[in-house]
């Protein structure tokens, strides 16, 4: 079974990672495209949840099969590892090409973390749950993993800053980090200072839960006979339900995406329940497809896409026009001088982040063509 709807909902977040990565490189954005500082939580900020929730979603048709009664082989947990040690891998490379903000291959000083490296873990740890643990016991974890996370997050004194203080420094996670990972290998720049990292290896325990929320859906979504608007009207209410408990947590543990809260697993997590009900119910139930057609696309190689377009915005943020301190950046020399010349700074970062979207469409379609279907 393969749903259109999913790789749909897989291009569109794939599409929002490389407009917002583009557009975050220069001084002015919409707000709308850039992060929150701290708490709360912007469109841009439900951007990676979607995705480690996507990856859940499709776990449910490679794992589903398996069952404590119908155990997976060796061979099955060689794939599983095999599939997290290369996105882990390719998220150290892109650290390589951009260490600790320059341009560098210092390996003694790489940030060890990242995005592709959560996705990496996340990815790992939700499969040996799901493959170790009947159904039911699945549920209890991923509630007991957010519950645990919020409890130590707000409970367990740490040294200089006591219990509780959820800043970028004197927050729980950042001291399990400090502890495990040297640092040298942590974020060092945008504020962090080598205090923690906003992909925090602490933070995994409630990434995972995005992706076992994922896998739920997928799982329910397997079970139905045939699509229909009352499927999309369950996911909607289940993603209400998510965003009504998640707002009400924020009271007790403030809905943060560099923290990966567990307000904010279930926040964001709701509100990609209803974007997948959205193309659920134009797809699968009422076969509008025509507009989806690029969103598919993009869907297909998301992971090609992702790692290209980072190292596009590497390459292009950090090799420099002309000598001395008249020296620019290639992104910065385009972006003045093509897009905000003429249309502002914040329409012109806008303009550039929509051209470069355009430009890796432009490559989706050639590898679709090609059949050139890249899969990690």
């Amino acid at each position: 079974m393969r749903l259109t709807s999913l790789d749909v909902f897989r291009g569109i977040t794939i599409a929002g990672m490389i407009l917002v990565n583009m557009v975050g490189v220069a001084d002015d954005k919409y707000p709308l495209l850039d992060h929150a500082a701290w708490n709360g939580c912007t469109p841009t900020d439900l951007v990676f949840p979607f995705f480690l929730f996507i990856v859940g979603v499709a776990m449910t048709f490679s794992l589903s099969k398996y069952t404590p009664e119908n155990k997976p082989t060796k061979k099955v947990y060689f794939r599983i590892f095999r599939r997290a040690a290369i996105l882990f891998f390719l998220g150290l490379l892109l650290n390589v090409f951009w260490n600790q903000g320059v341009w560098t291959f210092d390996v003694s000083s790489i940030r060890v973390m990242g995005i592709l490296q959560r996705i990496s873990l996340s990815y790992l740890f939700a499969s040996l749950i799901v493959l170790k643990l009947p159904r039911k016991s699945q549920w209890i974890v991923a509630g007991g993993l957010l519950i645990f996370y919020w409890l130590t997050m707000t409970l367990i004194p740490i040294p200089e800053y006591g219990a509780g203080v959820l800043t970028r420094e004197g927050n729980f996670g950042a001291f399990i980090d400090r502890l495990i990972i040297p640092k040298q290998h942590l974020y060092a720049w945008d504020d962090f200072n080598s205090l923690g990292d906003p992909e925090s290896l602490y933070g995994t325990i409630t990434a995972t839960v995005s992706v076992l929320i994922g896998y739920f859906t997928g799982e329910w979504l397997k079970d139905r006979k045939q699509a229909d608007s009352q499927t999309s009207m369950d996911l909607v209410l289940f993603g209400l339900c998510f965003l009504v408990i998640g707002i009400i947590w924020d009271v007790a543990f403030p809905i943060n995406k560099k923290l990966w809260t567990s307000s904010y697993v279930l926040f964001s997590s709701g509100w990609a329940l209803m974007l997948l009900a959205a193309c659920y119910e134009l797809i699968e139930v009422r076969l509008i497809k025509r507009w989806s057609k690029p969103f598919e696309i993009m869907g297909l190689n998301a992971i090609a896409l992702f790692i290209a377009s980072v190292m596009l915005i590497k390459v292009t943020a950090k090799i420099k026009i002309g000598t001395g301190e008249s020296a620019i950046s290639i992104y910065n020399w385009i972006y003045q001088n093509i897009f905000a010349s003429w249309a502002g700074t914040f329409n012109g970062s806008f303009l550039f982040g929509v051209v470069t979207l355009l430009l890796w469409y432009g490559v989706a379609v050639l590898m679709y063509r090609k059949q050139w279907f890249i899969k990690v």
